[in-house]
């Protein structure tokens, strides 16, 4: 998983590039490289770290030429080198790639090509790319068919973007994204519209099984086959520009922070989807929910909020085991499926098994222009603005108040949520700072953090053990109260944390039950609740609400908790080590 990015135009290629990683940095940041194009010669830099670290290391800015290519990696194939790092040289070195996705099969590539004399220096599967562009460029010196007869040599998902040394650009996407940015008087070719919006809002999505090609001021998109395809183009919306940290020190404390107001975006741009939804749902044969990690979490609170108040059945599956039991999903049912980025690749592979079983595809997604929101038969908005901090925040609130409007409308009750209240509380929790900091500085040297709730807090605990798992790199287990006596009261001891999700209501006395068993084992706990109890080591206060508030009022205090311990760390919350904001490989 990574960024891509290629640029034509009549501007120094390298500094755009460059700017445009930056922005994406967040798909991918184990290493990064530049390759420009200038006088019939490809050059090339790269290494290891954040784009800024290479840059200042070897000036990638510096490289000469109006066209190339740029790349930020999430290692899938070999260890984090320089020499695995992208851009990645053909033999010759007349061809460069930048490639996003996973090449099936590499192996047999490889050895057919190394067989003819082909030379490959890294460990990747993307390097197979370059020599395969090669073999088919040399046949009869035309970029159109060494791209038709490349793709057609390749197996699994992928896009990539080539650079030849006459200074012409091609690419390809099949399962993996890809967008063209159209300039007055450049082309840019990336994986996200923010590796261009500074420059264009004009976007063309490529659709999959499509090849681009640039020569100078011409364009063209065709299929896989060759064939001509009349580019669509769309106005990308202006606030992806808007990417800054401001004045906080890290993306993942600002999206924390800016959720008393996106509580109230969720879902507005959106409304009349959201009602269409609700009508759907209403006559469903069967609902299933899917989506992965926080997601997918997201799903749990659903079947807790559709079951309780619509008395409606839905399955949630995580996505990614869909795939292993394709029968399970009945023909003409719906799914819900649930993505901040619309791009995860084992999300849209469950939309493409439910597709095939004729079920309609709701999304909740924060990308409109996302593959899933086009493989859609309704799409709702999470509307919260682009989330750069690879750990989900803001979007996860985002998904609970989504299904909070989806409840309203298809409960036979009324389902009252004062959403202003639910704002000025979070606002409240967010000025406890010092206390979460002062807790935070406790559990930084512990090795095992469990969270425990019931009810609809059970799924709330599983994500804030995501949080402090993906923040910290603690070990973190969420757990339903009902089981603590059912295994994981063997784990409790003077050498753990446990936080007890609690606030006060039908949940509060069996819980408390549990935190007083637990602390009798010699464990720390700390309470999240409106009230206090000589049980808690340490306490967080959250405002008195209704059950339908707490779940987004207890998840506040987890995320705060888990970038504070983060720093305490002197970890990167932003960009937690093996993980990437988009997951786009299986």
């Amino acid at each position: 998983m990574c960024s891509i990015i290629g640029y034509s135009g009549d501007e120094g290629a390298a500094p755009i590039i460059v700017k445009g990683l930056r922005r994406m940095e967040y798909r991918g940041y184990d290493s990064v490289g530049v390759a420009t194009e200038s006088e019939n010669k490809i050059e090339l830099k790269k290494g290891v770290g954040k784009v800024s670290e290479v840059n200042s290391k070897v000036n990638l800015e510096n490289l000469p030429g109006t066209t190339g290519i740029g790349h930020t990696r999430w290692a899938t194939h070999g260890k984090v080198t320089s020499v695995n790092a992208h851009p990645h040289p053909s033999s010759s070195g007349k061809i460069a790639i930048v490639h996003n996705g996973i090449i099936e099969n590499f192996e047999k590539l490889k050895n057919d090509l190394g067989e003819e004399g082909f030379e490959f220096q890294s460990e990747t599967d993307s390097e197979v790319i370059a020599n395969l562009l090669q073999k088919n460029y040399e046949i009869d010196k035309n970029v159109k068919n060494a791209m038709i007869k490349t793709v057609s040599e390749l197996e699994g998902h992928y896009s990539f973007i080539a650079m030849f040394e006459n200074g012409q650009l091609a690419a390809a996407r099949f399962h993996e994204p890809l967008i063209i940015g159209m300039g007055e008087k450049n082309y840019f070719l990336s994986s996200d519209v923010l590796g261009f919006i500074e420059q264009t809002d004009n976007a063309i999505y490529i659709d999959n099984g499509n090849l681009v090609l640039i020569d100078q001021d011409k364009i063209q998109i065709l299929d896989f086959n060759g064939n001509q395809i009349k580019p669509q183009i769309t106005k990308v919306s202006k606030e992806f520009a808007d990417v800054y940290k401001g004045d906080y020190a890290h993306f993942t404390l600002k999206e924390i922070s800016e959720q008393p107001e996106t509580i109230f975006s969720a879902g507005e741009n959106t409304k009349e989807a959201i009602g269409e939804c609700s009508d759907y749902l209403k006559h469903a044969k069967n609902i299933y929910l899917t989506g992965s990690g926080t997601s997918y979490n997201a799903s749990l609170v659903a079947k807790y909020l559709f079951s309780k108040y619509a008395k409606i059945k839905a399955e949630p599956i995580i996505a990614s085991e869909v795939q292993f039991s394709p029968d399970s999903i009945e023909a003409n049912s719906i799914i819900i499926a649930i993505s901040q980025s619309g791009e995860s690749a084992d999300v849209l592979e469950a939309v493409d098994i439910a597709k095939k079983a004729d079920c309609k595809i709701i999304s909740i997604i924060n990308s409109l222009t996302s593959t899933l929101a086009r493989e859609s038969d309704i799409v709702i908005g999470m509307n919260c603005g682009p989330e750069i901090g690879v750990a989900a925040t803001k979007s996860f609130t985002s998904q609970i108040i989504i299904l909070y409007k989806i409840i309203q409308e298809i409960s036979n009750e009324k389902v009252e949520i004062d959403f202003q209240e639910m704002s000025t509380s979070i606002s409240k929790i967010l000025e406890e700072h010092n206390n979460i900091k002062k807790i935070a500085n406790n559990i930084k040297e512990i090795s095992d953090i469990y969270v425990l709730g019931r009810g609809i807090h059970y799924p709330i605990a599983i994500e804030s053990a995501l949080k402090i798992k993906e923040l910290t790199y603690i070990h973190a287990e969420g757990i339903a109260g009902g089981e603590l006596k059912h295994g994981p009261l063997a784990l409790m001891d003077a050498s753990v944390f446990v936080i007890i999700i609690n606030p006060d209501d039908s949940t509060y006395q069996d819980t408390l039950t549990s935190t007083r068993e637990i602390k009798a084992r010699g464990a720390k706990i700390i309470g999240i609740s409106d009230k206090n109890t000589d049980s808690y080591d340490y306490w967080i206060k959250i405002p008195k609400a209704n059950e339908l508030a707490y779940p987004i009022l207890e998840t506040i205090p987890i995320q705060l908790l888990s970038y504070y311990a983060a720093l305490e760390k002197d970890t990167d919350p932003d960009y937690p080590r093996n993980l990437a904001k988009s997951v786009t490989v299986k």
